[in-house]
């Protein structure tokens, strides 16, 4: 017979009176967190009662139906399963949940890579409380699946310890690949995940078997989508985002009066009032110079010579298209968020007080998608409206010298990945303090390093070619963790006096 354990006198009754307390511990430890989650929840309940059943923006009818786009449409597949079992308030609420779930596991991921309690909450608070978040989260488009897809891909690699297995390297890659399928600048988050890999690898050959497990694994369902894509329509690519993605910024930029063309580019070139609407309209307003184009020309010329007109204008004017790029790059970080008349208009992304209608989501168009799919007519209470556009315009968002912030303590972590190295002895710890070494903050800051350059990779490549506040939420679950990631990474630096267990 097996032997008993030894219980000492009173452990049998202090076992269950510990189970009985741990609620109540869980509770104060994470107090911070549960009252961010539920202002998050509350908010998103008063954003699904305020817009019924969902908002429509103009490339809604892209997933819904059978249109041509710019960008991959990946996120038919949740949708139409979503909408196969209930209706557009059905989506909203999965996407609801989803703004919920990432907070979590950003939180959950920060505290198991040895963050503060209370940073790793307010790395969470970010997406619980934007009100831009909450209103992409209510508007059917694929923006909160793109960024669940990177929420999931990062923790896979992080959630353990120890360097990631070839097994876990491919299944970062497969998720992390599939966020391409929702939003083509997903393809980004490649190189940062192959460099964390790569760098968080004690030993060469696993950090090489595990980078090259995760670049098969990124291509398959991209190589799989391309396939489907070939099959169906003869074009073997993501989607058709054609010459004139990077055409917007070069021709927003160029100097036309100098700038040197073969009379066929000539009409490409756009006046000072086309200049002034900035890149996405010159890419897709219908009194573009590339309309005209595409009107006379067959496609495949055209995209010749809007490429070989980009090419020219940063061939002969760099500085002023890194100039205009360089500018969109720092409007992340102003204090008001506003939107300039070279934007994408920022009334987009925000509460109306009336059911808002774009090109291609017409009341009409809206009307029939509602009556088909089910969730009622298009209404709005006004009041929740009214308090909800209130809370945002009046710096219901992640102010930008926050981000600022998150941006320099990320950097500075992410740098600490190099000075870390190795696994020295830790430091005696001082009383009341846990132990610090190089391990656990190599630990953290490898965890930056990767949420960091995730952040950088994704910003860096979408405001390249326009600006937009849409295409900035990412920078809520990667950005705003790397900062805290790294202002922990600082907090455990010696000679620091703050308490890293918080």
């Amino acid at each position: 017979m097996r032997a008993q354990a030894q219980v000492r006198p009173g452990e049998a009754d202090a076992r269950p009176a510990q189970r009985r307390a741990r609620p109540g511990q869980l509770i104060r430890r994470h107090w911070l967190a549960i009252v961010l989650l539920a202002a998050g929840l509350v908010l998103r309940v008063l954003t699904a009662l305020a817009y019924r059943p969902a908002l429509f923006f103009t490339d809604t009818v892209r997933y819904l139906y059978n249109a041509e786009g710019m960008d991959p449409v990946g996120y038919k597949g949740p949708l139409r399963a979503i909408l196969l079992a209930g209706n557009f308030n059905a989506v909203a609420a999965a996407a609801h949940l989803l703004g919920l779930a990432m907070a979590v596991v950003i939180y959950l991921l920060l505290l198991r890579r040895g963050a503060p309690r209370w940073l790793a909450a307010l790395a969470m608070a970010p997406v619980l409380l934007d009100a831009y978040q909450l209103q992409s989260e209510q508007t059917i488009l694929p923006g909160t699946w793109f960024q669940a897809l990177i929420v999931a891909g990062l923790a896979i690699l992080l959630w353990r310890q120890e360097p990631p297995t070839w097994r876990r390297a491919a299944a970062a890659g497969a998720v992390l690949g599939t966020s391409a399928l929702f939003a083509q600048i997903g393809e980004a988050l490649l190189v940062p995940a192959l460099i964390f890999v790569i760098v968080a690898g004690l030993k060469w050959r696993q950090a090489l078997t595990g980078a090259a497990a995760l670049a098969v694994a990124f291509a398959v369902p991209i190589l799989a989508y391309c396939t489907g894509s070939y099959l169906m329509t003869g074009d073997f690519f993501l989607s058709h985002t054609g010459a004139t993605s990077f055409y917007g910024r070069t021709a927003a930029a160029a100097g036309c009066a100098t700038l040197r063309l073969p009379a066929a580019e000539r009409g490409l070139c756009p006046s000072p009032a086309k200049q002034a609407r900035g890149p996405d309209w010159l890419e897709y307003g219908a009194g573009s110079p590339v309309r005209s184009y595409y009107a006379d020309l067959p496609r495949g010329q055209t995209d010749s010579l809007i490429t070989d007109f980009s090419r020219r204008v940063v061939a002969q004017q760099p500085a002023r298209v890194l100039g205009a790029y360089g500018r969109d790059l720092l409007k992340l970080y102003e204090p008001v968020r506003t939107g300039s008349p070279s934007d994408t208009p920022i009334s987009r992304w925000q509460f109306q007080l009336a059911y808002p209608y774009y090109q291609h989501a017409t009341p009409a168009v809206v009307a029939t998608a509602t009556s088909r799919y089910g969730g009622g007519a298009p209404a709005v209470w006004r009041p929740v409206a009214g308090f909800l556009r209130g809370y945002q315009l009046g710096g219901g968002y992640t102010p930008g010298p926050l981000l600022a912030l998150f941006t320099l303590a990320g950097l500075a972590g992410s740098a600490v990945t190099v000075l870390a190295r190795g696994d020295d002895p830790p430091r005696p710890p001082r009383r009341g303090m846990p132990r610090r070494g190089k391990e656990p903050t190599r630990k953290l800051a490898e965890a930056c390093l990767l949420f960091f350059l995730s952040a950088a990779s994704l910003l860096l490549v979408s405001d390249l070619f326009e600006f937009s506040w849409r295409y900035q939420l990412p920078a809520l679950v990667t950005l705003v963790p790397a900062g805290a990631l790294g202002l922990s990474v600082l907090l455990r630096l010696p000679g620091s006096r703050a308490d890293p267990a918080g």
